[in-house]
């Protein structure tokens, strides 16, 4: 199997990739994730995952590269919620997804050689129940969703709000496992996967 490198210093994507038997070499790229002028969240998370892939691409030219970027709206044409950048933004964050449904969309893209050979958006719908503003804060105060996007982890804590989901729950953590797969089998990887 040809080595794959993943351009992202996410801990969960790399223990879902483990979940499937895949153990890549981590090597993250740093780009500029500056969001820009009324940019909505669908076109965001494409144009920063494409610049991930075209940096990790250029910096492992000899490897299969994944990349994969996450965020949060309320809808496609919404700005996006990232990784909040301070506990009273944290706190707003989850102030507005509780007692709503909101979007989370990861952006995979995947090249070999040097060439991108795919990217692809997943889209999660989530509906979170209603919350009062001490569990908010109380929350916030656990640190749990301090880097992640929207503000909160699906896998921890945040699982007390969520009441159901439509889509994919690994999007959620991070990485849409069944669209990786698949996009990996394209790159050349996986082709006797799941190995018994």
């Amino acid at each position: 199997m040809s080595e794959l490198v993943l351009a992202s210093a996410s801990p969960r994507r790399r223990d879902l990739l483990r979940q499937i038997g895949v153990s890549p070499i981590v090597s993250p790229v740093d780009v500029d994730e500056s969001r820009l002028d009324g940019e909505p969240a669908k076109t965001y998370v494409e144009r920063i995952a494409r610049t991930k892939l075209e940096a990790a691409l250029a910096r492992h030219p000899r490897s299969v590269v994944l990349v994969a970027d996450t965020v949060v709206s309320f809808g496609p044409d919404a700005p996006p919620l990232t990784k909040p950048t301070s506990e009273s933004e944290a706190l707003r964050m989850i102030g507005e997804l509780t007692g709503a449904s909101h979007e989370v969309r990861t952006c995979i893209g995947a090249g070999r050689e040097g060439s991108v050979i795919a990217v692809e958006t997943i889209t999660t719908t989530v509906h979170m129940r209603d919350a009062s503003t001490q569990e908010c804060q109380a929350y916030v105060a656990t640190g749990e969703g301090a880097d992640k996007a929207g503000g909160y982890g699906i896998q921890g804590f945040a699982g007390g709000f969520v009441t159901h989901i439509e889509g994919s729950y690994s999007n959620v953590v991070g990485l849409p496992l069944a669209e990786t797969v698949l996009l990996l089998r394209r790159a050349g990887l996986l082709s006797t996967w799941p190995k018994m």
